[in-house]
């Protein structure tokens, strides 16, 4: 993605006051979703991106909170908290107790600096998170997926949207030098159904959950949903799991899944595309960590048929550039824009 990266800008802060421009600021930065927690330690500095140091990956499940994670994660890098923190998390970041979606840890925004032994601590949406990392990496950080190989104008609007183990959405405003970042929680509006079978599909989730968001289909669970509801899945014996799932319809080994895979990249196209439409987007941009394992699967999938299949809107979607954020860590390098951007 040819968009020229914006250098961070970062006022250095001690507690005897603005240390010089060229001093180095370490922080701790953690990006936390429904499966993973990852964290690692992030360099800032007047003038350059924030420079991420070795990541620890640790699974959700294993650790009662948060607390004990950051712990595990110090002493596994035999080091101590550092002054600073900024925190990724993939809920609402509103309120006096942060509640997952996809994750049973709970977060109290006041006590969590002291819990955490940092000064000075930044909490952001994951996605959010992403929506400043998609403003500030280099174009080698992504890949063209569909539309013009073009670059956001500045100003202009990137929507940014990534299925993982829910739905992500964040819209990124770029301005000529800066940019701002609005959360949002995207993938819990209703899912809108296109043709005979999506009703269908749409039927069978509110008999199992009620209301239907889309994140119950354009997630990573989502796929086992839709294989569910194809005709002949129930004589077909289905992989064990998810992670099975997603295996046997990259690689075709399940006919069933991979055509269920075909319907999930559909049905992603059509909600980037209303969400592209809400914003008044310039640009979108995918991320998260189910699309770099199927970019190359995308153009036999109906994903841009169904982006640009908007009506009186169908040209104008398909003049639309579509990019994937390929870095590798875009929630933890994020987490640290967003620091920076907060110090400056």
């Amino acid at each position: 993605m040819p968009v020229r990266p914006r250098r961070a800008a970062v006022n250095q802060m001690t507690s005897m006051g603005r240390q010089s421009d060229m001093q180095e600021q370490e922080i701790g930065v953690a990006d936390i979703g429904g499966t993973h927690a990852r964290f690692a330690f992030a360099t800032l500095a007047r003038g350059r991106p924030p420079v991420l140091g070795r990541e620890t990956v640790l699974r959700v499940a294993d650790f009662p909170d948060l607390r004990a994670a950051w712990r595990a994660f110090l002493d596994g890098v035999g080091r101590s908290a550092p002054r600073a923190a900024a925190l990724a998390v993939a809920c609402p970041i509103h309120g006096e107790e942060l509640k997952f979606t996809n994750n049973p840890w709970r977060l109290r925004p006041a006590a969590l600096a002291a819990e955490l032994g940092v000064e000075r601590l930044k909490i952001v949406n994951d996605f959010g998170a992403v929506g400043h990392a998609v403003a500030q990496l280099a174009p080698g950080d992504f890949t063209h997926v569909a539309g013009p190989r073009l670059p956001p104008p500045r100003p202009g609007v990137i929507s940014v949207v990534g299925p993982g183990t829910g739905l992500g959405v964040a819209m990124t405003i770029l301005g000529k030098e800066t940019h701002h970042v609005v959360e949002a929680e995207g993938g819990h509006a209703s899912f809108a159904p296109r043709d005979a079978f999506e009703d269908a599909l749409a039927a069978r989730l509110r008999a199992k959950f009620g209301r239907v968001s889309v994140e119950r289909v354009v997630s990573g669970p989502g796929l086992a949903e839709i294989r569910a509801a194809l005709p002949g899945a129930a004589e077909a014996l289905a992989p064990a799991d998810d992670k099975a799932l997603w295996g046997a319809a990259i690689s075709g080994a399940d006919p069933l899944a991979r055509a269920a895979l075909h319907r999930f990249c559909a049905c992603l196209g059509a909600f980037v595309g209303d969400v592209a439409l809400i914003h008044g987007a310039n640009a979108v941009v995918l991320a998260g960590g189910l699309l770099p394992r199927i970019v190359g699967l995308l153009p036999q999938t109906g994903f841009a048929e169904a982006l640009s299949a908007k009506g009186r809107y169908a040209a104008l979607m398909a003049d639309l550039p579509v990019w994937l954020l390929r870095h590798p860590q875009p929630g933890l390098f994020g987490a640290a824009a967003a620091f920076a951007a907060k110090a400056d």
